[in-house]
């Protein structure tokens, strides 16, 4: 079962369930404006977001395939106070990403460097990051990427600051959660997301990882709702005037991470300052392959395009440069 966000003609907001044959219409949930108001009332009666969807699931259908090209579909899930949409993520649960961060090592210390941090943390993982159910496994990697204002929705631009040294694609599966009243968190689903970080930058120095990770980024458009597959395949692409310039296959999904779900999920989630009543939170859980690692350099105007058959039609976003913003002053109160 998938599910999609979508502006209205008059500006109104409603959610579709995906049509099982080709995907391609939309059926109206009955009283159902936004994701977060079905995670919601799933949480209130005690019942699964699946058994809510086939209650509300009406007749009428919407043409997908016109929603996106109006530009009309919507990230996933949303708050109406971004500021308590947290977004943040993982790496080093794929052996393409380790592969990646260990290059940019080598790339600044040289072929006889010691092993970089990258790949003993990525090693940690395959030999702790899954421990069984109802057990502690090792401690991931783990990173801040911004609030739901970072968040552009499927086929909107991907801002490239003046500042940012690159910008290129990290192709990635994103579980997304509810805190309850109570301060639970419940996962709604999951979804497609483009990590979309600095690489350039974060290779001149590791310690570069977090300013690298405040981008902007994009999920969606699908909402994949229950279990996630063991294995997930799909296609990373990058466009130039319409022309493929880079082309990879991913794997994703338990099968080909070297943590659990469950583990990335307590170390998130085991902070009380992530466990807020009403929050939501995006969780990026790390990219298996990246054009950066290919020796691919980006440019303005390039369109990057993932896709996978679980996750329905592909996320598709456009890098766009935006103007200098100079010398961020500080006034004195």
């Amino acid at each position: 079962m998938r599910l999609v966000q979508y502006t209205t003609i008059d500006g109104g907001r409603r959610v579709g369930r995906v049509s099982d044959d080709d995907g391609n219409r939309l059926y109206l949930l009955d009283k159902t404006s936004t994701v977060l108001e079905l995670a919601e009332a799933a949480i209130a009666q005690g019942a699964s977001i699946a058994a809510l969807v086939e209650k509300r699931t009406a007749a009428a259908t919407i043409d997908y395939g016109e929603l996106l090209r109006d530009g009309r579909v919507l990230a996933p899930v949303d708050h109406p106070e971004p500021a308590r949409f947290l977004v943040t993520g993982t790496g080093l649960t794929h052996t393409g990403s380790a592969a990646a961060r260990d290059k940019m090592h080598v790339l600044t210390h040289g072929e006889d460097a010691e092993e970089s941090d990258s790949l003993k943390i990525f090693r940690m993982g395959l030999d702790g990051g899954k421990p069984g159910a109802g057990k502690i496994g090792i401690q991931p990697e783990w990173f801040f990427k911004g609030v739901g204002t970072c968040v552009v929705p499927p086929g909107a631009d991907l801002p490239m600051p003046a500042f940012a040294k690159a910008g290129a694609e990290e192709a990635e599966i994103v579980g997304l959660y509810l805190n309850g009243p109570d301060g639970r968190p419940y996962r709604i689903g999951y979804a497609l997301g483009n990590e979309y970080s600095d690489h350039v930058t974060e290779a001149e120095n590791y310690l570069y990882l977090a300013h690298s990770k405040l981008r902007s980024c994009s999920i969606g458009p699908e909402l994949l709702i229950g279990d996630l597959p063991e294995e997930v395949r799909g296609h990373s692409r990058i466009l130039r005037d319409g022309t493929v310039i880079w082309e990879q296959e991913f794997l994703s999904g338990e099968a080909h991470m070297s943590h659990s779900i469950a583990n990335l999920e307590h170390f998130h989630f085991r902070y009380p300052m992530h466990r807020r009543a009403g929050d939501l939170h995006a969780y990026f859980f790390g990219a298996a392959v990246m054009s950066y690692a290919s020796g691919v350099k980006t440019a303005s105007g390039d369109e990057y395009e993932i896709q996978a058959q679980t996750f329905g039609k592909p996320l598709r976003n456009r890098m766009v440069s935006v103007p200098d913003e100079g010398l961020v002053a500080v006034t004195q109160l």
